[in-house]
């Protein structure tokens, strides 16, 4: 590996896997909540799972935390306390430090929001994806668009100066009207930030198995076109592929992914990238909940580890990187992955020569074609495509 290979950002992942209900179009380690959860045992279970991360080193400090799920607001404010003084009290914390709960629009999780700031979450990222009763009820959510408005309106009286909407177009039988006004009220709702992303069907899904009836493609081009352009209006900035913020709010954590920063995953299923030793690996957690905590608890969290090799590498930075619309410096690819940029010259020749990459001021950014096809793009740094 290159001496160019330098000590990136370090970010914290922690994966909460229940949820009251599973949707019928997720396909992370999410598992239905019973009558009660291990709050407490679980959280247990991560910090031990953490001091394995750790193994008795100080890295740098956190630029940001992440909880995510499953629905992590299903916690009680005193097991998110609990695991914030626990991972304070292993890891130094960036003075401007991005500590994100999910959470979902239910009326339980509302009333904790407050609770939720005093434990020390300073950011929301609230899973609305519609404000549309009937299109709630089609893709299996829970809630309706009453509580979408109070979840929002909820984060803004707890004191969230900092919050996201996560929301989807394309869905079962929605129009174009439907879509543009799901923005609409949320730009009405004043968040910070904004994850806008085509419903699509996963595999290892019920709606991959049993799938609903989407809009044509047209429908959907028509969608992103006018609401790219309603989100413009309203002062966000597309910022990567399905994430949009007014200057100065960009999510922190998820920009660290994007710029292949290194993060611990803790959790179950949990997924981490750190450097170390001149290596670059990515590790991964046992998924059932029930397993998990008891291999954390005995110290054996981690169910596999690769170090990637140079056509990993480079194939994972572009896939990371890329999404961004701005993209990266071109320093950032050697200092992140210890790979000379000459490495890659004849792969970004080809990108330039189809016009799905410009280089200008230091940077690697994709065109606004290599924006549309951007999975042309990725693929050009892959290793059948050099062979």
């Amino acid at each position: 590996m290159s001496s160019l290979l330098r000590q990136p950002p370090l970010a914290l992942y922690v994966h909460i896997p229940w949820c009251v209900r599973k949707c019928p179009y997720c396909d992370f380690n999410s598992h239905e909540a019973g009558t009660e959860l291990p709050q407490m045992e679980y959280v247990s279970a991560l910090l031990a799972d953490l001091d394995q991360e750790l193994d008795g080193q100080s890295p740098q400090p956190l630029v940001s935390i992440f909880i995510g799920g499953g629905t992590p607001s299903l916690f009680a404010p005193e097991a998110i306390e609990r695991l914030l003084t626990g991972v304070r009290a292993r890891l130094p914390l960036a003075d401007d430090v991005e500590i994100t709960l999910e959470a979902n629009p239910g009326t339980v999780e509302q009333g904790k929001f407050a609770e939720f700031r005093a434990a020390g979450i300073n950011r929301l990222s609230i899973g609305i994806q519609s404000f549309n009763d009937a299109a709630l009820e089609r893709i299996g959510r829970i809630h309706g668009r009453r509580e979408a408005l109070r979840a929002a309106e909820a984060a803004h009286a707890a004191g969230f100066d900092n919050f996201n909407l996560d929301l989807m177009f394309g869905l079962p039988r929605q129009s174009v009207d439907e879509a543009l006004a799901d923005l609409r009220d949320a730009l009405a709702l004043e968040p910070t930030h904004l994850s806008w992303y085509q419903l699509t069907l996963e595999p290892n899904t019920l709606f991959h198995a049993r799938p609903p009836a989407l809009p044509d493609e047209d429908l959907i081009a028509d969608m992103q076109e006018r609401g790219l352009a309603l989100l413009a209006e309203g002062g966000f900035e597309r910022y990567e592929v399905s994430a949009y913020a007014p200057p100065g709010r960009r999510a922190r954590h998820n920009l660290n992914y994007w710029e292949f920063g290194d993060y611990l995953g803790i959790g179950a299923g949990a997924h981490g990238k750190r450097t170390a030793d001149g290596r670059v690996s990515r590790r991964w957690k046992h998924r059932h909940p029930r397993d998990y905590q008891e291999r954390a608890l005995a110290g054996t969290a981690l169910a596999g580890e690769q170090f990637l090799d140079t056509d990993d590498l480079i194939l994972e930075f572009m896939l990371n990187a890329l999404r961004l619309t701005e993209g990266v410096e071109e320093a950032l690819f050697e200092q992140h992955t210890g790979i000379d940029l000459d490495r890659i010259e004849p792969m970004l020749v080809r990108a330039q020569e189809k016009e799905l990459l410009e280089r200008r001021d230091g940077r690697l950014r994709p065109t606004p074609l290599g924006q549309r096809f951007l999975n042309d793009l990725i693929a050009l740094f892959s290793a059948d495509e050099a062979a």
